[in-house]
């Protein structure tokens, strides 16, 4: 039987999709879970404990080494191949997807999260959405609780279902960044309610220091 999982994309980039995929690790790896975390590629490394595969790396306990959770890792803050490029190197397509196979096999649940929202390209010729297709994992958006939220998530909702054959998406998690909450924005008060009117997937929390309600990640996951 597959490995189950659920991959994390967001409507945009610094949405929030490390912590939120954080998050869930840390809920999951405290019920017992053996948890594997995998980003395919990540830009804007600095090496350091603040780079996004080492926050994903520590929340799920250490599993591995980081090579594992991101074979793939660039200085530059651009899309995969751009950085790469920035370093004369290229993006490993065959790698995006085979350094997922380290995990199946040790895992109860796989984390993975995208780069960028689903239409960020990962080489000259594929997508996020392409991965998240390929891996099959239930789909969790990452959505900023700023002005916008409501047409950046229908958007990737669309993205999503008309991707292919259509993407599975499990639901939203609406990400409260501390910018918004320092903002003067009028709408964070209103737009997980009006997601929840106008979605079909749902709103499955929200997200300030922690998840608003308890979300059974496992049954998401297809994890009995």
């Amino acid at each position: 039987m597959p490995t189950p999982g659920l991959f994390i994309t967001g409507t945009d980039t610094n949405v929030g999709k490390t912590y939120v995929t954080a998050l869930i690790a840390k809920q999951l790896v405290a019920a017992g879970i053996r948890i594997g975390v995998y980003k395919p590629a990540a830009s804007g490394c600095v090496g350091d404990e603040t780079d996004d595969p080492f926050v994903l790396w520590e929340a799920a306990g250490q599993p591995a080494t980081i090579e594992a959770v991101c074979p793939q890792r660039f200085a530059a803050p651009l899309a995969p191949h751009l950085a790469a490029r920035a370093e004369g190197k290229e993006v490993d397509i065959e790698l995006l997807r085979s350094g997922l196979d380290f995990w199946r096999e040790c895992s109860d649940i796989i984390l993975v999260e995208g780069i960028g929202g689903l239409m960020s390209p990962v080489s000259e010729d594929e997508y996020v959405a392409d991965l998240a297709h390929d891996f099959g994992f239930p789909l969790i958006v990452v959505s900023r609780n700023s002005l916008g939220v409501i047409n950046q998530t229908l958007q990737t909702l669309i993205t999503a279902f008309t991707f292919r054959d259509g993407l599975d998406v499990a639901g939203i998690v609406l990400n409260h960044p501390p910018t918004a909450r320092d903002s003067n924005d009028l709408s964070v008060q209103s737009n997980a309610a009006e997601l929840a009117a106008r979605c079909i997937p749902p709103i499955l929390a929200t997200v300030a220091k922690g998840f608003d309600r308890s979300v059974d990640w496992e049954s998401l996951a297809g994890h009995s």
